[in-house]
């Protein structure tokens, strides 16, 4: 971007970061080779910190990328076979259905059709063996669907993934990370354990109501150290798209082209292509396809810090934003929108909305109790006809939030938007999607995860 064009994306990232109340965010540009990194708002309302371009930020669910890369690493070296069970390299990896825990590969754990579930925190504590500790405690946690029968967002299976790589690195998860990504492309302002942010500018969490500014959380993060592979990077912009392109400059001796090629392969269609504007998913890579135009990311959320990271290889574009709180989903919308536009041809989707005209439905089929790991869905009939949404958090995740309870606006005969549901799922409606699975189990899609109707609602 020319000085004159930084200058106006400037303006435009300070006037909406102020308008959707996000405190704090980081963006990084490349274009044309370069990359420009940009900066606005503060780090901490409370200590007024400014936020710079060398800040860094939690970036959540976009570890699962650099675990991914780390995987296709050994893949590369013929070290990890990703179509053999995963028993083969951790002999202790089990679930409760026997016959699954001998079928689900590294391949399935990298797209989320392993079915295994999303929502399994466990505190396995500090040590080098946290890892090792989750997998072990995850063995008795249910499967969201039999592995092979549909895409459910399944963060347990990058625990297991970070395990794998250290089985077979013989370092731990964070160190395998350092000497094999960060190192080798001079991502000097990337890390994954909170000791090492204090080194740096680190922006804080931020909690509130929508449309309000946020005041900073009662932590920082809550999320354990065996967390790592599903969801802490910490990282500035510019780092994150310096990453960016050593995908898509084919690999930068860090991965070979044909690795950088297979991730960004589609591996499944997903029936939710609102939550995260997903269209499939490759191995690791979340896809898209803009009106034509392919292509690839993730986001992330931790505790109160949203991250968006989009590239578009027939540009040659990558952007990343990363943000500390308030309305993160709509500043993405806006913000990427134009610039994505601008620079790469890209037309983003349209805000995800109830439909303008509701369809006719017939709900009975769709009411009842839906049941996985860390969470209970119920959805019932409002006095007024329309659907009714519980999602309560339970096991371990039941301190998370108090229940949500959303009306279920129809946009087609399985699709609902939920309101009620905050900034860190769409700009105002949470996308809600019945389906029924390969297997013929009906089951509610709510943030990427298959939840399995476990009983009818009366």
């Amino acid at each position: 971007m020319s000085t004159n064009l930084t200058t106006r994306w400037q303006a435009r990232l300070d006037e909406l970061r102020a308008a959707h109340h996000v405190p704090g965010a980081a963006l990084a540009v490349l274009v044309d080779g370069q990359i420009h990194e940009l900066a606005s708002g503060v780090l901490h309302r409370g200590t007024g910190v400014e936020a710079t371009t060398d800040s860094v930020f939690l970036s959540g669910s976009i570890a699962k990328v650099y675990t991914a890369t780390l995987v296709m690493q050994l893949a590369d070296s013929g070290a990890l076979d990703l179509d053999a069970p995963v028993v083969n390299v951790l002999p202790e990896f089990a679930t409760p259905d026997p016959e699954a825990t001998k079928t689900i590969t590294p391949r399935q754990l990298l797209s989320h059709t392993g079915g295994v579930t999303n929502d399994f925190t466990y505190d396995a504590g500090r040590g080098d063996d946290c890892l090792a500790r989750y997998v072990q405690a995850a063995q008795r946690v249910p499967l969201d669907c039999p592995p092979g029968t549909a895409i459910s967002y399944g963060s347990l299976g990058y625990v297991v993934l970070g395990r794998i790589i250290e089985v077979l690195t013989g370092q731990t998860w964070d160190q395998a990370l350092k000497d094999r990504i960060f190192t080798p492309l001079g991502l000097g302002h990337s890390m994954t354990l909170p000791e090492e942010a204090l080194r740096f500018r680190a922006a804080m969490s931020h909690l509130g109501e929508a449309g309000q500014d946020p005041e900073p959380a009662p932590h920082w993060d809550l999320m354990p150290r065996s967390a790592g592979p599903y969801g802490r990077i910490i990282s500035s912009a510019g780092d994150m798209v310096r990453f960016a392109q050593m995908h898509l400059n084919g690999g930068d001796g860090v991965l070979s082209a044909d690795a950088v090629a297979a991730m960004q392969r589609r591996e499944v269609d997903v029936p939710d292509k609102w939550t995260v504007s997903a269209d499939g998913w490759g191995l690791g890579w979340t896809l898209y396809d803009w009106d034509g135009i392919a292509g690839y990311g993730h986001d992330g959320a931790a505790i109160g810090q949203y991250a968006y990271l989009r590239v578009v290889p027939h540009a040659g574009v990558a952007v990343a934003l990363l943000t500390n709180g308030g309305g993160a989903r709509q500043l993405y919308a806006d913000l990427f929108r134009d610039l994505l536009g601008e620079l790469a041809g890209v037309r983003m989707p349209a805000p995800f909305l109830p439909a303008a005209e509701p369809p006719a439905i017939d709900l009975a089929p769709l009411l009842g109790t839906y049941r996985r790991e860390g969470v209970v869905i119920t959805v019932t009939r409002q006095d007024d006809g329309r659907a009714h949404m519980r999602y309560e958090f339970v096991d371990g995740m039941k301190d998370l939030s108090p229940p949500l309870e959303m009306t279920l606006e129809p946009v087609t005969e399985t699709v609902f938007a939920a309101s009620g549901a905050g900034p860190s799922f769409s700009e105002d409606y949470m996308p809600v999607v019945f389906a029924t699975l390969a297997n013929g189990t009906e089951c509610v899609y709510v943030g990427m995860r298959a939840t399995p109707k476990t009983a009818l609602r009366d």
